[in-house]
Order: C-alpha cells, then structure tokens, then sequence
C-alpha cells in the first residue's frame, strides 16, 4: 500500500468532496481517499503509486485543480 497527498484547489463545500472522492476513487488500485475541504488536501491510499498525471486528470474531471 502506498499513500500519497495532493492539494487540490476550489473546493469548497461537502459536495466538492464528494465529487473528488468518487472521481479520484475511480483510477485503478485506489483503497481510499480522504478528503479534507478546508484545507484542501486529498489523501489517496492505493496498491501501488500513482501518478500525479493520473490523479490530476481525475481531480480535474470533478471540476477541480490539482496544485501540488
């Protein structure tokens, strides 16, 4: 298992979460995500690494920016 964490910007509110959660769920090998709007982090635990491409491309298809 591997767990890394991004910052993503714009969200604010429990359904930006969501939407992030079930995108960023999506990619192959995600266990979990853990998402925190306040601050903006996202925590994303999954078998194997992931890419910051591949992460992004989901963060971005909820409506979101992935800034770090």
């Amino acid at each position: 298992m591997t767990e890394a964490t991004y910052t993503v910007e714009g969200m604010t509110c429990g359904h930006c979460a969501t939407s992030v959660r079930e995108e960023v769920s999506e990619l192959a090998g995600v266990r979990q995500v853990d998402v925190d709007v306040e601050s903006g982090r996202v925590v994303v635990t999954s078998d194997t690494p992931l890419t910051a491409e591949a992460v992004s491309a989901a963060v971005t298809e909820a409506g979101y920016r992935l800034v770090a």
